[in-house]
C-alpha cells in the first residue's frame, strides 16, 4: 500500500479551527447516525474491515435487529463480537459476553442511559446502570478487547452467553454448541449456527487477565447454554481478549498472539483510531459548515464497514466448499452486499482502495472456484442468494475499465459466463438450503425467452431490468479481453430490458408468457416479495438501465418527453399502494425512493435532457433532507456502505452513472475545497467556485485551468492528480421561469 501524502500529526490537528481542544477528523465522525428509524447500523468498536465488530446487543428480534442495536432501545443483552452494518436481514452476533454483579434466576440483562453512553471510531463506552459497571470496547482486525471497571470490587461477575443470537425468530439458531474448554483464565472453543448464513462456524479464544475464581454451566439445551463466572475481590479493572477464527480455537488463540499480545486497552485503541485517521484522511473537505462535515466523515466510515476480512492472521480461512484454504495473494473476504454495493461503493473503492478493489475481485473469483458460481451477498462462507442477478460482473467490469486485472483472466471469463446462465447442478447441489438460490429459473427464462414471464414466476421485472445490465458488463469484460464475438452475444442480451417497456405507459411492465401485458396495472403497487418488482414499484424500476440512458430517451420519444417523464416521477403523489407494500420503499420524493438502491442514479438523469439544473434541485434536498446528525440520520439500510458511498460522492459533485464504464456523473458540490490523497502519491482537487444555497446552476466546469466541456470526467483523470473547479452561479433567467412551476411542486 502506497503511503498517504499527509503525515498523520498534520491529520491530527487538520481541523483544530483555533479550539483549545485538538480536533481531528475523528471528531466529525458520529456512530450513533443510523442507528435509529431502519438505517440498521451499530456504533460499537471495530477499525476498517475488520472481522471483529465488537458492540452491544440491544435489539435481538425483528428487522430492527438487524445490527443488534438500536437507538431507542435502553437494554443491553450483551456486547457481541460480529454484526452487520445497515442490511435489511439479520444474522451473527456471536461470543457475547456481559458483566454483571448479581445473578437472579433469569439471564442477566444490562440497562443504560443514552447521557452515559459513548462511541467513537474503533472505541465504545458505556455505563450500565444496574450493575454499576462501565464498560469499554476496543478491537484490532481479528481481536476484540474488553476492559469493566465494577463499582462493587465483590461483585466481579461476567455471562458467556452461548446461546445468543440475532434474529432468532427469523429461523436462526445453534447447531453446535459443544467444544468449549474453560482453563485458569481462558475459555475457547466453535459454535456453528443456521440462519441467513445455512452453515456459520466461528471459533473464539477468551483471554482474561486474571485467574477465573469460579465457572458455572447452565448447560441445559444448546437455547439455554451459559458459562457464569467469578473473579476475586480487586478494585482494578477487569481486561478481556477476545479472539475470533472461521478455522479453529486455536487459530483464534493464534490472532490474539499476533495482533494483542499485551493487556494496554489503552495502546489497542489508539492503534484503531490511528487506522481510521489513515483512512479517513484520505478524503479532506474545506466547509464552515460542521454539521455537513460530520454528515461527510460519518458517511466515509460507514464506508469502510465492509467487505470483514474472513481469514485468520496466518491466512487459513474455509471456503465457499467448506474446505480448509490458505490464501496466498488475495485476502478472503465476507460480507459483499453486490445488488446493493456495485452502485456507489465499489465505484468509491476504486479511488480510494484501488489496491483493495484488486483484492476484492480476486477474491470473487476465488468463490467461484471454490464454490461453483460468482457469488451474491455471500456470508461466512455461504452463499445466501441474497436479491437479485449475477452482480459480481459488475463489480469486475468496474474494475477492469479503470485498469484494475483481476490475476486470472482466463479465471474471470470462464466465471462471468458460467455465472450468467441456468445452473441446475447449483441447484442439486445446494437443494433444501437457501444457498440452491444461487442459480435462479429466471435466467432459464431470459436467455430462452427474451424476457421474464410475470405469469410463471414472482419479480420478473426487476430480475430482467437487471440482468440486461449486468448482461452489458459481462460483454465489456469479454470485449476488453478479446472476445468480441461472445461480447456481441451479451451485448444483445443487455437490450432485454426493452422488452418490459410499455409504449402506452412509458414505464417496465410484467409481461405473460403468451407476450401480453399484465393487468391491471397500477405504477404505485407494491407486494414485497410477491409482485413484479423487487422492494418496489414500476415507478421506482423503470429507469434502471443505466447502461443505455440514449436508448431508453428514444424509447420515451426524445429528450423532452423523458423530461417530462422524470418531471411525473419527483412529483407525483407519494402513496404507495397495497396492502402488503415494501417497506424498503422510504425516503420519497414523489415515487423516487432514496432509501432504497434502484432509485440511486435517477436524479443525474436529467443531466441528459435539456434542464439538467433539475439535477442540482434533486440533489440539493436530498444530500440535506435524507442525510442529518440524528441517529435517524440516513433514510433507509445503510446497506453497507452504499447509502453512505452515495453521499460521500454526490456531496464531491461526481457520481458513477454506470460503473463499468470509467466515467463520473458531475452534480452538485457541496464544499468549497475537496481533496483526495491518492495511495499513488497524488492529489486529486475539487473545487467550488461561487458556491452557496442558492448558486445551484453549474455555468462552467475547469479541469486542471481549462474549459472542459463533457458533462463527466475519467477515471483516469482523478487518478492522474490536478484539479477540477465548479464555477457556479444562479439559474438564468430562462432556467428560472422553466422550473419555477416544477419547484413550487417539488417543495410541497
Amino acid at each position: 500500500m502506497k503511503k498517504i501524502i499527509i503525515p498523520l500529526l498534520l491529520i491530527a490537528s487538520l481541523f483544530s479551527c483555533g479550539q483549545k481542544k485538538e480536533l481531528t477528523v475523528l471528531n466529525y465522525v458520529d456512530c450513533f447516525i443510523g442507528t435509529g428509524e431502519h438505517g440498521h447500523t451499530f456504533p460499537g468498536a471495530t477499525v476498517p474491515n475488520g472481522m471483529v465488530q465488537l458492540s452491544p446487543d440491544t435489539h435481538l428480534m425483528g428487522w430492527d435487529a438487524s445490527s443488534g442495536y438500536h437507538n431507542d432501545d435502553r437494554l443491553i443483552y450483551a456486547f457481541s463480537h460480529t454484526h452487520l452494518s445497515g442490511t435489511g436481514i439479520g444474522d451473527l452476533g456471536d461470543v457475547a459476553i456481559l458483566p454483571f454483579t448479581n445473578r437472579k434466576d433469569t439471564i442477566p440483562v444490562a440497562t443504560f442511559s443514552k447521557k452515559n453512553e459513548k462511541a467513537s471510531p474503533g472505541y465504545y463506552q458505556v455505563y450500565l446502570d444496574n450493575y454499576k459497571v462501565n464498560a469499554e470496547l476496543t478491537s484490532s482486525e481479528r481481536v476484540g478487547m474488553h476492559k469493566y471497571t465494577y463499582q462493587d470490587p465483590n461483585q466481579r461477575n461476567m455471562m458467556l452467553n452461548l446461546s445468543h443470537i440475532l434474529q432468532a425468530n427469523w429461523g436462526h439458531s445453534i447447531s453446535e454448541n459443544s467444544s468449549y474448554v474453560i482453563r485458569d483464565s481462558s475459555i475457547s472453543g466453535t459454535l456453528k449456527t443456521n440462519g441467513w448464513a445455512d452453515d456459520h462456524q466461528i471459533s473464539y479464544c477468551i483471554e482474561f487477565s486474571e485467574a477465573i475464581e469460579k465457572s458455572t454451566i447452565v448447560d441445559g439445551e444448546l437455547k439455554s447454554l451459559q458459562i457464569y463466572l467469578q473473579f476475586k475481590e480487586a478494585k482494578k479493572p477487569l481486561y478481556l481478549k477476545v479472539g475470533l477464527s472461521p478455522v479453529s480455537a486455536e487459530g483464534a488463540e493464534s490472532n490474539i498472539r499476533k495482533e494483542i499480545p499485551h493487556w494496554n486497552f489503552d495502546q489497542v485503541r489508539t492503534e484503531a483510531e490511528q487506522k481510521w485517521i489513515a483512512k479517513l484522511a484520505k478524503i479532506q473537505i474545506k466547509t464552515d459548515n460542521d454539521t455537513i462535515k460530520t454528515n461527510f466523515y460519518t458517511a466515509l466510515y460507514h464506508s469502510y464497514m465492509a467487505p470483514n476480512i474472513w481469514q485468520d492472521a496466518d491466512g487459513q480461512y474455509i471456503g465457499m466448499d467448506k474446505k480448509k484454504y490458505t490464501a496466498k495473494s488475495s485476502t478472503n473476504y465476507t460480507v459483499f452486499s453486490l445488488w446493493d454495493t456495485w452502485r456507489s461503493f465499489h465505484p468509491l473503492m476504486t479511488i480510494l482502495e484501488p489496491e483493495k478493489t484488486k483484492d476484492w475481485c480476486d477474491n470473487l473469483l476465488q468463490k467461484y472456484e471454490e464454490g461453483g458460481m460468482l457469488p451474491m451477498w455471500p456470508l461466512a462462507g455461504n452463499y445466501t442468494g441474497t436479491m437479485i442477478g449475477y452482480p459480481s460482473v459488475s463489480i469486475l467490469a468496474d474494475a477492469i475499465s479503470k485498469g484494475i486485472y483481476p490475476d486470472n483472466q482466463e479465471l474471470c471469463i470462464d466465471a462471468i459466463q458460467n455465472s450468467s446462465i441456468y445452473r441446475p447442478d447449483m441447484k442439486e447441489k445446494y437443494k433444501g438450503t437457501r444457498q440452491e438460490r444461487i442459480s435462479s429459473e429466471y435466467v432459464k427464462y431470459k436467455n430462452a425467452l427474451g424476457f421474464i414471464p410475470s405469469d410463471k414466476i414472482a419479480k420478473s421485472v426487476s430480475y430482467g431490468v437487471e440482468f440486461a445490465y449486468y448482461d452489458w458488463c459481462i460483454a465489456q469484460i469479454l470485449e476488453h479481453y478479446g472476445k468480441k464475438a461472445e461480447a456481441k452475444e451479451y451485448t444483445e442480451k443487455s437490450k432485454y430490458y426493452q422488452n418490459y417497456f410499455d409504449p402506452s405507459t412509458k414505464l417496465m411492465r410484467g409481461k405473460n408468457a403468451d407476450g401480453s401485458w399484465i393487468t391491471p396495472f397500477n405504477p404505485k403497487f407494491s407486494d414485497h416479495e410477491h409482485s413484479d418488482y423487487v422492494e418496489g414499484n414500476a415507478w421506482q424500476w423503470s429507469f434502471g438501465v443505466p447502461h443505455a440512458i440514449s436508448d431508453l430517451i428514444e424509447l420515451h420519444g426524445g429528450k423532452d418527453k423523458f423530461e417530462s417523464m422524470l418531471d411525473t416521477l419527483f412529483l407525483t403523489s407519494s402513496e404507495i399502494v397495497g396492502e402488503n407494500k415494501s417497506s424498503d420503499i422510504s425516503g420519497l420524493i414523489g415515487q423516487y425512493a432514496h432509501g432504497n438502491e434502484p432509485s440511486h442514479m435517477m436524479a443525474y438523469l436529467y443531466n441528459y435532457t435539456n434542464s439538467p439544473i433539475k439535477t442540482n434541485l434533486v440533489l440539493k434536498h436530498i444530500l440535506n433532507s435524507f442525510y442529518t446528525n440524528n441517529a435517524d440520520g440516513i433514510i433507509g439500510n445503510e446497506d453497507c456502505g452504499q447509502m453512505s458511498a452515495w453521499y460521500v460522492f454526490s456531496s464531491m459533485g461526481i457520481y458513477p452513472l454506470c460503473p463499468g464504464k470509467d466515467e463520473y456523473e458531475f452534480g452538485l458540490p457541496l464544499f468549497d475545497e475537496v481533496v483526495l490523497n491518492l495511495d499513488n502519491e497524488k492529489q486529486f482537487k475539487v473545487i467550488r467556485t461561487n458556491g452557496s444555497d442558492t448558486n445551484l446552476l453549474v455555468k462552467e466546469i475547469k479541469l486542471n485551468g481549462k474549459t472542459y466541456q463533457k458533462k463527466f470526467i475519467k477515471h483516469s483523470d482523478i487518478m492522474n492528480g490536478g484539479t477540477l473547479e465548479f464555477i457556479m452561479s444562479q439559474p438564468t433567467k430562462k432556467e428560472s421561469e422553466n422550473t419555477k412551476e416544477w419547484l413550487s411542486n417539488f417543495n410541497k
